[in-house]
């Protein structure tokens, strides 16, 4: 493979590489194209976050009705963000991200 050394100056555009944008293609998309890619963004953005809550939840040996009345939220709550329906925001994202990194802590916290 061979090596190429290239000198970017950030305040002189031409210099900056081109990559591997094919611009005759972004500039052929249409704004149909662009709403449905961004439902398919949103929907694997829901699963990850469903992914995240479940392996949260399954790392503290609890189940689903365990888990809901340890963080206080209701069961159904649970339910929709691990089947990907709904995903966990402001505090109850922060709350999750806890208790995966130092969940006896958290845990201790919230009893």
């Amino acid at each position: 493979m061979k090596t190429i050394r290239v000198q970017i100056d950030p305040t002189d555009p031409v210099s900056l590489p081109e990559g591997r944008v094919d611009l005759a293609r972004v500039d052929a998309t249409t704004e149909e194209q662009i709403t449905e890619h961004q439902a398919i963004d949103e929907l694997e953005a829901l699963q990850d976050a469903a992914k995240f809550a479940r392996r949260v939840r399954k790392r503290l040996s609890l189940s689903q009705s365990q888990f809901a009345e340890r963080i206080n939220v209701s069961l159904k709550t649970i339910r929709s963000w691990e089947q990907g329906k709904r995903y966990p925001t402001g505090a109850a994202k922060t709350l999750l991200t806890v208790l995966d990194r130092a969940p006896e802590a958290a845990l201790q916290a919230l009893s």
